[in-house]
């Protein structure tokens, strides 16, 4: 689990594609200190593993399935990338709780100054649903969602956050990866089905007829 406050700016210094999966080795900064093989960061929301450390640099692997549901298919050594160590316990959950499984690729529409912040809308896929002062996670940082009008929403992001993740980045037209709220997924699920109190009826396994 992580939490969508970003920790770091790393670079990736390779990244190669083949059929099957993608490698990428990641100059991981000050985060290398305590970092394991086996642990989890987040790649601009993508939960990736450890599989090699050397110095400064971590490698990771990533199967198709991610390749096709992220921007990951797209990403080019060099590129700056957003990251995370995962949540350990007891420490302060700033954002809010975050998988690292990405639900969709959505991309920016345009973004405006608002006094010394900005607002950035962006179009969702359909996989994504957002909610009026709910919580979304966009290239891995857990920002909340207002004027949110059908696939549309905007967010508000302060200096700091632009300053310390890549959304300073971001042109109109730019994809990026989206998570909707964990919560949201499983009470969106729930009523799919009618798992809900309201309808008098249960899902599979609840041991109502």
């Amino acid at each position: 689990m992580f939490t969508g406050i970003i920790e770091h700016i790393g670079s990736l210094q390779e990244i190669r594609h083949d059929e099957r999966e993608s490698l990428l080795v990641t100059d991981l900064g000050p985060l290398v200190d305590g970092t394991r093989l086996g642990d989890s960061i987040a790649h601009n929301g993508i939960c990736l593993t450890v599989i090699k450390l050397e110095g400064h640099r971590a490698w990771f692997d990533a199967g198709a399935e991610t390749r096709r549901k992220t921007t990951l298919g797209s990403w080019r050594s060099g590129q700056r990338v957003n990251l995370e160590r995962a949540l350990a316990v007891g420490q302060r959950l700033g954002g809010h709780l975050v998988a690292g499984h990405v639900d969709g690729v959505g991309r920016l529409l345009e973004r405006r100054p608002e006094g010394a912040s900005e607002r950035l809308t962006f179009l969702a896929p359909e996989s994504v649903i957002t909610v009026e002062k709910g919580s979304v996670t966009i290239d891995g940082i857990s920002l909340t969602t207002w004027d949110c009008r059908g696939s549309r929403f905007s967010v508000s992001v302060v200096p700091h956050t632009l300053g310390h993740t890549t959304l300073g980045d971001l042109r109109p037209g730019t994809p990026v990866n989206l998570e909707q709220d964990i919560i949201g997924r499983w009470v969106e699920a729930m009523i799919a089905k009618g798992d809900h109190p309201s309808s008098g009826v249960r899902g599979p396994g609840s041991g109502v007829p």
